[in-house]
């Protein structure tokens, strides 16, 4: 299976771990709370998913025109994480995936990589992928540049992007390992398949427990 390609990179929010939900819903109540701005879930993944932290705070001080106060760069991490140690799943379908994958697989997110080993090692997924763990903390410039999937690759002992597969679930991610030169599934459970299609993904999917033959397909 999937002799096309020599290496499977996931992101993890939204695609390993069911966390954009509790991660937005939680942000959102601190944007109100702390700035004034008021979002409805739809406009938060419209805005900040498949960002950053720095890259949120960023995206937020251009909506206030001026940094924003520092409590809430301290709420954002505090209260998310906490949410997610209580909460966070994984992706229906995943753990089947991974286990009826047999390529090499490795993790490329925006997230730390504290916030992965917390959301990784809740849902029991870190055994799949310790030690192959990757953050844009990690490069000089986070998505959609392809720079933290090209660093997965080469870090993974594949040269050729080409012979790489992500799947990610944001248009950003999506235009970043487009860049790397990689193949790119789409991943719509959450977000609308058109925006991932607009971003450039090759395939978009809806169900975990498919990815296996989709590989399978694309050999």
């Amino acid at each position: 299976m999937g002799d096309r390609f020599d290496l499977v990179i996931f992101d993890c929010d939204g695609v390993l771990v069911d966390s954009e939900r509790v991660a937005n819903e939680v942000f959102a109540r601190v944007l109100v709370e702390v700035c004034g701005l008021h979002f409805t879930l739809e406009d938060m993944f419209d805005t900040f998913v498949g960002h950053s932290r720095l890259q949120c705070l960023q995206k937020v001080e251009a909506l206030i025109g001026e940094p924003p106060p520092p409590e809430l760069d301290l709420r954002y991490q505090r209260d998310i994480n906490q949410a997610l140690a209580q909460s966070v799943q994984a992706i229906d379908g995943i753990e089947a995936a991974l286990e009826r994958l047999r390529l090499p697989r490795c993790v490329a997110s925006s997230g730390s990589h504290e916030k992965m080993r917390m959301t990784l090692g809740k849902t029991g997924l870190i055994r799949h992928f310790e030690g192959r763990i990757f953050s844009t903390s990690d490069v000089e410039r986070g998505k959609p540049h392809p720079d933290i999937y090209l660093h997965a690759a080469r870090s993974m002992g594949v040269e050729d992007p080409a012979r790489c597969l992500v799947v990610e679930d944001s248009p950003i991610g999506v235009t970043g390992a487009v860049a790397a030169g990689m193949r790119v599934f789409g991943f719509a459970e959450l977000m609308p398949a058109e925006r991932l299609h607009a971003a450039g993904a090759h395939r978009v999917f809806e169900r975990m427990h498919d990815l296996p033959d989709l590989i399978a397909c694309h050999t």
